[in-house]
């Protein structure tokens, strides 16, 4: 395959921070990065847009360093979708098939379309539809149904739901900068994409995804996304913490927590201190890194537990046989891997993006920057399934309908293809 010239954007635009990654696919098929930008976020809680004009300069800062760093213009992005309210409901569908007796794309495109047909609250709207396994009359696990015969097809459908405006609001302030949305994704899934193995999401696996003002999960089981979930506090809260505990400035602690914290007090040395310094003339304060673990320790307990009852208020608590994947800013912290097993009882992996990326941009192989990698990743693929579509209609006229593969053969191969691509070394498999 040769090089694409077409250059996708996409964004991630978060409580902390908005982070820009644009990019393309090089001869080998593999992710590209050609510019990179981040500013400090404003604007945003909960990773909610609520003012306007303040989460605009925050993004079109970002946009600005990305666009310099490949002397182009960006005029379409991915961008990523979380908030508090983002629901998972599900919904049961099922179609009789046609006379013929024989599962057609036409017949899955036709259910795929019923389930969506929900009554949701005012405001509210479908961002993802993720089909679980199929039933064909009383034959069941079937992912995919095409080509079977059969009188009767089912399957339950787990839809994630959110309110419109979360999508509205970004969407006037990218258009601010000239800049249209192609598609909006939900956050867990842009990341999940690309930092999970299939194998994974077949045995069951939690990606938990601790930032700087939230705290996301998503439940795979047997191949698909079965339930997601928001907590509304993240890694803002222990920077708090520290500051009143420690009668400092917030910019101190959330330096003292980067640069010397870490998730579990007893394993924290009690000879050492941190020397921060005073405010207009005021004695500089010793802080030991003892005390300073204690006080992460303590909130963060507090997370894992709201985490945990998220687990098992989805009903999969003993389906996550591969244990916790954990990602985003936190997961970098010393400990934090062994305190979340030793409350849970799961094994614990630190999920790292794996693009294989060169040069300067070796460093974005970070679990801060899983969500906005993933939705690059996920923008790339959508673009090279257009070409692949175009191309099919050509063909099209000089083939038989019967013998062309459909949107959801498509689909199952292009996922196929990607992990090979994308997983084909093997997975960091070290447990806490």
């Amino acid at each position: 395959m040769g090089k694409s010239e077409k250059i996708i954007a996409a964004v991630d635009v978060g409580t902390t921070k908005v982070v820009v990654v644009a990019g393309r696919k090089n001869e080998d098929g593999k992710v590209e990065v050609l510019g990179y930008g981040k500013a400090r976020s404003m604007g945003v809680k909960r990773g909610v847009v609520l003012n306007i004009d303040e989460a605009f300069s925050a993004i079109h800062e970002a946009i600005r360093q990305a666009e310099d760093a490949f002397g182009g213009d960006i005029e379409e992005v991915y961008v990523n979708i979380v908030g508090q309210q983002l629901k998972t409901v599900t919904r049961h569908g099922e179609r009789y098939i046609s006379e013929s007796r024989l599962v057609s794309e036409e017949d899955v495109e036709a259910l795929f379309k019923q389930v969506k047909q929900l009554d949701l609250p005012d405001g509210y709207k479908i961002y993802h539809t993720s089909p679980q396994l199929f039933t064909i009359d009383h034959e069941v696990g079937i992912p995919n149904p095409v080509g079977m015969t059969g009188e009767k097809m089912e399957a339950d459908f787990k839809l994630l739901v959110a309110p419109q405006q979360y999508e509205d609001n970004l969407r006037l302030c990218f258009e601010r900068a000239g800049i249209s949305i192609c598609k909006t994704m939900i956050d867990p899934i842009a990341s999940s994409e690309i930092l999970l193995s299939e194998d994974e999401k077949e045995a069951g696996v939690v990606l938990l995804d601790i930032g700087g003002g939230t705290s996301k999960m998503a439940i795979y089981h047997d191949g698909v996304l079965c339930y997601s979930s928001l907590i509304p506090f993240g890694g803002n809260v222990i920077t708090h913490d520290i500051k009143e505990g420690c009668s400092i400035l917030v910019r101190q602690a959330e330096s003292l927590k980067v640069q010397f914290g870490q998730a579990m007090g007893d394993f924290a040395p009690e000879d050492k201190v941190v020397t921060i310094p005073g405010i207009s003339g005021w004695e500089p304060k010793e802080i030991s890194f003892k005390s300073l673990a204690f006080i992460i320790q303590a909130r963060m307990e507090e997370i894992i537990e709201a985490f945990f009852y998220q687990l098992d208020k989805s009903g999969y608590m003993d389906k996550v046989g591969a244990g916790i994947v954990l990602t985003g800013g936190s997961a970098l912290m010393p400990n934090l891997s062994q305190l979340i097993k030793y409350q849970t009882g799961l094994d614990v992996r630190k999920g790292i993006p794996r693009l294989k990326l060169e040069g300067q941009w070796k460093e974005l192989e970070d679990p801060r920057n899983a969500t906005v990698l993933g939705l690059l990743r996920n923008a790339l693929n959508e673009a090279e399934e257009e070409q692949a579509k175009d191309y099919s209609l050509k063909k099209k006229r000089k083939k038989t309908r019967s013998t062309q593969p459909g949107f959801f053969s498509q689909m199952k191969k292009e996922v196929t293809r990607q992990v090979t691509l994308f997983f084909e070394d093997e997975q960091d498999t070290e447990m806490y």
